[in-house]
């Protein structure tokens, strides 16, 4: 079995080779480890790998996980690890994800962008967030549909202590890779509408481990590998 370092350097020439044949340069790309449901051990391994930007889904396990990599490894305090929350959001575990993260990737209603803001800590730079975008139109998915992007983004501008930076997605799995780079071409065409009335959004945070050389080959900005990185998850 590959190590995770060994996993992480195959995806990062995966990363630059999708780039480069989309005539982009792979520092464009930020690499999300999806470090959700692994434990912390894996993730300080990770981290000692050079691994800086990590995804979770769950806000009581990451707030767990973050407490224990901050005693694992003594290194995250001249090499600190950025923690992107990436999964469906409650009201009522704003206040975990808040003052713990530097990125939340799912915010679909106005509701959650103002309980993070009234959340976020005011010595804490503000928390850079991402609307989802249902590009799927998948019912039991997130997000809003495309093209109701401009009222939330509306929303979250009024609100200081959060940063809108961008646009996320995750289509539906499709084996059909025309599918999956029109449903990605979808978010990037939502971030051009945002851009037009007057929103600078330099975020698209699209891919995983299945997809993300289409995503790339999109505009992906972002992508979120789990697996490819820590190995299969038990269910």
């Amino acid at each position: 079995m590959a190590s995770i370092a060994a996993n992480l350097q195959a995806i990062r020439a995966r990363i630059a080779q999708a780039a480069h044949r989309a005539g982009r340069q792979p520092d464009e790309i930020t690499l999300i480890a999806v470090s959700k449901t692994f434990a912390a051990e894996r993730v300080a391994e990770a981290h000692a790998a050079g691994q800086r930007a990590f995804g979770e889904n769950f806000a009581q396990e990451a707030v767990e996980k973050i407490t224990k990599i901050a005693e694992l490894s003594g290194a995250s305090r001249l090499h600190p690890l950025e923690w992107h929350f990436i999964g469906p959001l409650q009201s009522n575990k704003t206040g975990l994800i808040a003052p713990r993260f530097q990125w939340v990737h799912s915010v679909e209603r106005e509701k959650i962008a103002q309980r993070l803001h009234a959340a976020r800590p005011a010595e804490l730079p503000p928390l850079n967030v991402c609307i989802q975008v249902n590009v799927s139109g998948e019912a039991s998915k997130s997000g809003v549909a495309p093209g109701e992007e401009e009222a939330l983004a509306e929303a979250i501008a009024r609100l200081p202590k959060l940063k809108l930076r961008g646009l996320m997605a995750i289509p539906e799995p499709t084996s059909d890779g025309g599918l999956r780079r029109r449903r990605f071409g979808l978010l990037r065409e939502s971030q051009s509408r945002l851009a037009a009335r007057g929103y600078d959004l330099d975020v698209l945070s699209m891919g995983m481990s299945d997809d993300f050389e289409d995503a790339i080959a999109e505009g992906a900005t972002m992508v979120r590998i789990g697996s490819a990185i820590f190995g299969r998850r038990d269910p």
